[in-house]
């Protein structure tokens, strides 16, 4: 915690937690460090119902890491019933990289080579998305001029683990 001192990421969780229909407080996790609007690593919740607003900067979209809006058609008063299930229904939907629970694993770096150029479009193929997927990623999941050579063997060497994680 010492390196947020560093950085205005804490101004960024005070400015987050005076956002219209904020409910409870705004909360940052022990990595959190400087993003845009939000700290990275931040955490926070609006109700509409008090003036809450839904902010980009709140839900991951400078590198497409997979954090995604979710509308339902619920009130909060139906979500206790309805919990359980929804939960369910989440963890069935949605893909998960690393760990227990895994979707998909690399072969190995030559594979990994392939995610690094391919992007999104190498994950469809394979099966992990559909066309749809691609049209609501910033440049369809993949930079046309990306150079895999940039990316160090610390970065490669955890992102053979990782990839398809969100987050």
């Amino acid at each position: 915690l010492p390196d947020v001192r560093a950085d205005k990421s804490l101004e960024q969780v005070v400015n987050v937690a005076s956002l219209p229909g904020i409910v409870g407080a705004s909360y940052a996790m022990p990595d959190m460090h400087w993003g845009y609007g939000f700290a990275i690593g931040g955490v926070a919740a609006t109700d509409v119902a008090r003036g809450g607003v839904v902010s980009p900067g709140g839900v991951g979209f400078d590198i497409s890491c997979g954090v995604r809006l979710l509308a339902a058609e619920l009130d909060r008063a139906d979500l206790p019933r309805v919990r359980d299930q929804l939960m369910d229904a989440l963890a069935e939907a949605i893909p998960r990289g690393a760990g227990r629970g895994a979707v998909w694993t690399l072969s190995g770096r030559p594979e990994l080579e392939r995610v690094l150029l391919g992007g999104s479009r190498y994950a469809v193929e394979q099966g992990h998305g559909v066309d749809r997927d691609l049209d609501r990623c910033e440049d369809y999941g993949a930079v046309a001029d990306a150079d895999a050579g940039q990316v160090s063997d610390r970065a490669r060497e955890r992102g053979l683990g990782q990839v398809g994680s969100l987050g």
